[in-house]
């Protein structure tokens, strides 16, 4: 079908108007080289043990020509380790494909849709190549400009998986307004969204409830409903966002039994506030969620069929030992608060402050951050960082295995040097004190940068007060990582050798486990 889109594009539509538009464009690569290590558990998969190579590449072209937008990419994968980091994937074909025209006040798109409605709780469909996450609505999307403060938009289709697509039958609408009242800003909307369940997925919802004994079984719905309302109010240096939404009686992941279902709706109230004045702002963001699993299907789990994003409370740290336990947005049942308050006395210094606190609705502790830092730039060409973070992080919940309640301590400190206009050399240095999980780490790196063409750079983590009660730990190791990176006009192409321990990675709060990594990795990127 998609082949035969663009056949009709490239042979129906005149020579003269491709002449007359301006085409863009953007290539990545990706390439892998497994090393098996079996010290560190890089081993005993087909990608160590056979394969040896995984790559992935997509080129996304882009054509414009007086109001219409043709868009097309081309992904392929070749024992590729991002869908599944023990086992490859292989595919090519048509990623991702659209064609809009835009008509006065009304946009259409047909083909892969990505859009969203308020913050992403009742619909958000997006890609990160990162995570091989790309949950583009495939179908129609219609936007209208209803005045100057007013835009309608409505969209159907079935949600992309890969080179296929889910069954079930996504349709939502959206309406947003932007008003002024005296120095404020209103911009408040509403969304509505029905998913639709296929045949195969409702028989795998009934063969499972008929399982069950009589008192727990229910009858699953063909339709799914879900409802939000939310609200910007800017006013001078204060701004706050809140969205509430409700989702109507569905079949969800039960909590207290693995692969069973029940019968639940959902809600979830996100809000956050700014507040800034010179040398001083803070920020306060809370959720709280209640049976919001939201997928193509009940069936799905992991990062199959996500048809919203839940916000993200705590802040995804940078620092690589603290990256290591970052929370996980959480469906079913989170209540979560994060205060941040930046005081900046002066032009050379200022201190960060946050405090993060997840727990379950039941009250059972989910996760805890007390984190200070300064930053100096008092001494000319010199710039100094340190801070601590301590840490409380729910192992069983967010590893999903049964582990001990992990608490930590990490003092960290970064030092930059500029050595002049286009040079310069940083070191970073950070000690995790902690008795679960792998035990203590320690994590150095030494990077410099040559603007705007070069940048290298070594590093090592070190397990060197390993926890021998966890039984993935074999021994004190070291993890390095040699990295360098070349860059000419809007090309870049970078070279590592790393060793990566087991963990999660994660963004914007949707986060996987992954499994240790030896090897090198190679990226190149440009645009045209």
């Amino acid at each position: 079908m998609n082949k035969a889109l663009y056949l009709f594009l490239l042979t129906c539509l005149p020579a003269g108007l491709f002449a007359q538009g301006t085409l863009s464009g953007d290539l990545q690569t990706n390439l892998n080289l497994f090393q098996k290590d079996e010290k560190i558990g890089a081993s005993n998969n087909p990608l160590y043990d056979n394969y040896l190579t995984g790559s992935e590449a997509w080129l996304s072209t882009r054509y414009n020509v007086n109001d219409w937008t043709f868009n097309l990419r081309l992904d392929a994968f070749s024992n590729s380790n991002l869908a599944n980091p023990t086992q490859a994937l292989t595919g090519y074909g048509v990623g991702a494909f659209s064609v809009t025209k835009e008509m006065d006040d009304v946009t259409v798109t047909v083909g892969n849709i990505y859009d969203q409605i308020g913050s992403g709780l009742l619909f958000r469909s997006y890609e990160d190549r990162g995570l091989l996450i790309d949950n583009a609505l495939i179908g129609l999307e219609i936007k209208y400009k209803l005045g100057k403060d007013i835009q309608l938009k409505g969209f159907g289709g079935q949600q992309k998986f890969r080179f296929e697509r889910y069954a079930p039958i996504i349709k939502g609408f959206n309406a947003e307004g932007s008003y002024a009242v005296g120095k404020a800003n209103f911009m408040p909307g509403i969304g509505i969204v029905n998913r639709t369940l296929d045949e195969t997925s409702m028989l795998k919802i009934a063969s499972n409830i008929n399982t069950y004994d009589l008192s727990k079984r229910f009858e699953p719905r063909w339709n799914n409903y879900l409802m939000s309302v939310y609200n910007t109010i800017n006013y001078k240096s204060f701004s706050w966002y809140i969205e509430g939404a409700y989702k109507t009686h569905e079949a969800i992941p039960d909590t207290n039994a693995a692969g069973a279902l029940v019968d639940r709706a959902g809600n979830v109230v996100f809000t956050t506030i700014n507040y800034g004045k010179k040398g001083f702002a803070v920020n306060v963001s809370a959720k709280r969620t209640e049976n919001f699993f939201n997928r193509t299907s009940p069936n799905e789990s992991l990062l199959n069929g996500m048809v919203n994003w839940q916000p993200v409370v705590a802040r995804q740290r940078p620092e690589r030992l603290m990256s290591r336990y970052t929370p996980a947005s959480q469906d079913l049942s989170e209540m979560a608060t994060t205060v941040d308050v930046l005081y900046t006395p002066s032009d050379k210094t200022s201190y960060t402050f946050t405090y993060t606190n997840i727990d379950k609705l039941d009250k059972s502790k989910l996760y805890r951050e007390l984190f200070g830092e300064i930053v100096y730039e008092g001494v000319k060409n010199w710039k100094f960082e340190g801070g601590i973070q301590y840490m409380e992080y729910n192992m069983t919940v967010y590893r999903t295995k049964p582990q001990p309640f992990l608490f930590a301590v990490t003092p960290f400190a970064e030092v930059t040097y500029l050595i002049n206009d286009h040079k310069s050399l940083r070191f970073e240095a950070q000690y995790m004190n902690t008795k679960q999980d792998y035990g203590s780490w320690v994590f150095f790196l030494l990077e410099y940068n040559l603007a705007p063409k070069f940048s290298i750079s070594a590093s090592d983590m070190y397990n060197f007060d390993p926890n021998y009660s966890n039984s993935d730990v074999k021994g004190a190791y070291h993890y390095p990582t040699i990295y360098g990176a070349f860059t000419k006009g809007p090309s870049r192409f970078s070279i590592a050798y790393v060793k990566q321990v087991a963990g999660i990675n994660c963004t914007g709060g949707v986060c996987r486990y992954e499994p240790a990594f030896s090897g090198v990795r190679t990226t190149f990127s440009t645009r045209f």
